[in-house]
């Protein structure tokens, strides 16, 4: 074994790569090792590191939100057994308020490396590492708290902090008039009203959620009148939204939106089960597809669903109607018992990638 005169001549880099392959529960012991490790796996580049490099295994880990708790399930893509799937663990939520360590209602919920911004039913705001359990909750919007308001986490990678961005979209006569957004910055701990977006995109409630990518945060959109859907981006860094484009056989279809090996976006049609993941975006704005995926059902899904894909078993989770769909391009499998009953309220799922990363607490 290294004793601590030998550690310090390790290059730095040489730490992280090694770092980088030990699994998360060593690497959470590690953490009281040595001041200088603490450092380095709390950094944000180090996060970055031990994701690229975690393995690619047959089980998928998928976070849940069901009846308004979050549970880790870990999905065996290619078998599930006696058509059951066991919720692998349930985090739970203390609110700070509670002198009896009473668990938080969580009506939803955004990932974001690992991170969940989490809106609860009492009508809050509370950043959420379920690894670690630390937690940061958010004080009210300048503008007053809406149940319609459209919540997102975001990374800036220009101030290396973390954002969130609120949304209100007001509708008049049948169209969206405006959409105004107003940014939580982490670093000072206050919101400030960024501007008004008029008349060229509408997110509804069904595709509210979004998904993160790279630190940004991605929407299906109608037009203001609801007669087209694009791909809306929204950017961290220069706090501004951008338009891409959809694969174009999904333009007049049913969609859902995804992330699939956590750096791909990946969009479903509902109606022929075909998932297609983006592969490179132009300086124009259009982003390029490719299909990796036509499954096959003999069940009719909702639009908007909540589902993940997994290019390399050409696999498709998807949950609706309480019900967990595996469907594959040979087969087919619903899993009526997910461990939590026969009726469950609010469930969604999603790809999950623990993180060790400290929540930012600003001043």
């Amino acid at each position: 074994m290294m004793n601590k005169r030998n550690t310090e001549h390790v290059p730095e880099d040489l730490v992280v790569e090694i770092l980088s392959r030990v699994p998360t529960k060593s690497l959470a012991r590690f953490r009281s090792t040595s001041k200088a490790w603490n450092a380095l796996i709390k950094d944000g580049r180090f996060s970055k590191k031990y994701s690229a490099n975690a393995p690619r295994p047959r089980q998928s880990l998928v976070i849940m939100l069901v009846d308004f708790r979050v549970y880790l399930v870990s999905l065996d893509l290619c078998e599930i057994e006696d058509n059951k799937v066991a919720l692998t663990r349930q985090f739970n939520l203390e609110d700070p308020r509670s002198e009896f360590s009473k668990e938080v209602d969580i009506c939803n919920l955004f990932h974001c490396d690992g991170l969940l911004l989490c809106t609860t039913k009492d009508k809050r705001l509370v950043v959420w590492n379920p690894v670690s359990g630390e937690t940061k909750w958010i004080q009210q919007p300048k503008k007053s708290y809406k149940e319609s308001d459209l919540f997102a986490l975001g990374y800036d990678t220009k101030s290396s902090c973390y954002k969130i961005i609120r949304m209100d979209q007001f509708a008049r006569r049948g169209a969206v008039d405006q959409t105004e957004h107003e940014i939580y910055d982490f670093t000072s701990n206050s919101w400030s009203v960024v501007g008004v977006c008029t008349n060229w995109f509408y997110i509804p409630r069904d595709w509210s959620r979004g998904v993160s990518l790279k630190g940004n945060t991605y929407w299906l959109a109608y037009d203001r009148w609801g007669t087209s859907v694009s791909l809306i981006i929204f950017d961290f860094s220069i706090e501004r939204f951008q338009a891409h484009s959809l694969p174009h056989s999904l333009r007049y279809s049913g969609w859902a939106l995804s992330v699939v090996r956590e750096d791909r976006l990946c969009v479903l049609d509902v109606y022929s089960l075909d998932v297609w993941m983006s592969c490179k975006i132009e300086s124009t704005g259009v982003m390029s597809w490719s299909k990796i995926l036509t499954a096959k059902a003999n069940y009719k899904f909702c639009l908007w669903m909540s589902f993940v894909a997994d290019e390399q078993h050409k696999v498709l989770v998807g949950y609706n109607n309480n019900i967990l769909h595996i469907v594959a391009e040979d087969r087919y499998m619903q899993v009526n018992d997910i461990g939590h009953g026969d009726k469950s309220y609010g469930a969604f799922v999603q790809i999950y990638v623990p993180t060790l990363v400290q929540i930012q607490q600003g001043i």
